[in-house]
């Protein structure tokens, strides 16, 4: 497979995007209170933010009908599951740990099982810049996670895990949807797969309608589906097109470090010195991650060898070209007898 470039020009600033507005889930979510379940908020999120983006890629929708019948359903069907899945898991996972630890142990998950499933699914190769971006940037992670004395919420922990895999699963998906349909309008497609997400959580959704009057459930619900899922995966699918599965994983980390910085100036938690650490490597891993890969040596061009003199009666033209640039060599001497239709 023919290796990608990565760079700010190329989607990877898109991608950044939609990774700052995705961290602003869990301290929203945090700042909004207990207004209602993991499940229903993410069953509200997907809805608005589907609606809104199909919305506006109405005038794109008859143009995928084509698609689904030419291999589109199948990878449609795996973005759709992997989000619906993600949003109950992670919402969960953020109820349960807090904002920042749910969103550092599925986002530090996400680039090692993108990198995975893309190297499964695709064949998709795992550069050298990939090894050291997201190195740092799990490495990152890790010093996030290291507890302050409470012992870990092992279910919470669990759910948090999950959804960074089927975050590597959307992102591998949804890649390849690319790649395979580059006719297809991404967002079109992200705004169908999280209608169709929303699905399995309609119970939840509908049970919460009341919760809507309350203002922080109202305001909540519209910065996540509006802000945070509707730009989100318009820049993300957009990005998308032009950047490797397995560098979107790493770029992602975006997520946590941006809600750790929310959790600090707005949620007003206290960043440790590991905390501090941990957040730099993510940064640096990001940095990593933009950094043009670096292009592999053109080996050098082989003169071919000199074919066989041309017998005779053969054309010219079987003769290279290449052989009249060359200084004339001393010609062989001409055999004594002749063969028929030789020169004498």
């Amino acid at each position: 497979m023919r290796q990608q470039k990565y760079g700010f020009s190329g989607g990877a600033g898109l991608i950044l995007g939609a990774a700052l507005l995705w961290g602003t889930v869990g301290p929203a979510q945090a700042l909004a209170g207990d207004v209602m379940s993991p499940a229903a908020l993410g069953g509200w999120r997907l809805v608005v933010g589907g609606a809104v983006l199909a919305l506006l890629c109405r005038r794109h929708l008859r143009g995928l009908r084509p698609a689904l019948g030419r291999g589109l359903l199948r990878p449609l069907l795996v973005c759709a599951l992997a989000t619906g899945v993600f949003q109950a898991a992670f919402l969960y996972a953020t109820d349960r740990t807090g904002a920042a630890l749910a969103t550092v142990v599925a986002l530090g998950v996400g680039p090692v099982a993108t990198g995975v499933i893309a190297r499964i699914v695709t064949g998709e190769a795992l550069t050298r810049t990939w090894w050291v971006s997201t190195t740092a940037a799990v490495l990152g992670c890790a010093l996030l996670f290291v507890p302050d004395g409470a012992g870990p919420d092992v279910l919470g922990l669990l759910t948090a895990t999950a959804s960074g895999v089927c975050y590597g699963l959307y992102t591998v998906y949804a890649r390849r949807l690319a790649t395979d349909h580059p006719g297809v309008h991404l967002p079109t497609v992200s705004a169908l797969a999280l209608l169709l997400g929303a699905v399995p959580l309609l119970p939840w959704t509908a049970g919460s309608v009341a919760a809507l009057a309350q203002p922080a459930a109202l305001g909540l619900v519209a910065w996540l589906g509006l802000a945070a899922t509707a730009l989100a995966y318009w820049l993300f699918s957009v990005g998308l097109r032009t950047t490797g599965a397995a560098a979107v994983g790493t770029l992602s980390l975006a997520e946590p470090l941006a809600a750790t910085v929310l959790g600090v100036f707005v949620l007003h938690e206290h960043l440790t010195a590991m905390a501090a650490a941990g957040s730099l490597l993510i940064l640096g891993g990001l940095v990593a991650a933009c950094l043009p890969a670096a292009a592999s040596p053109v080996p050098a061009r082989r003169e071919p060898a000199d074919p066989l003199p041309a017998e005779p009666g053969e054309p010219a033209s079987a003769v290279p070209a290449s052989r009249e640039r060359r200084t004339p060599s001393v010609p062989a001497p001409v055999p004594a007898v002749s063969r028929g239709s030789g020169t004498g």
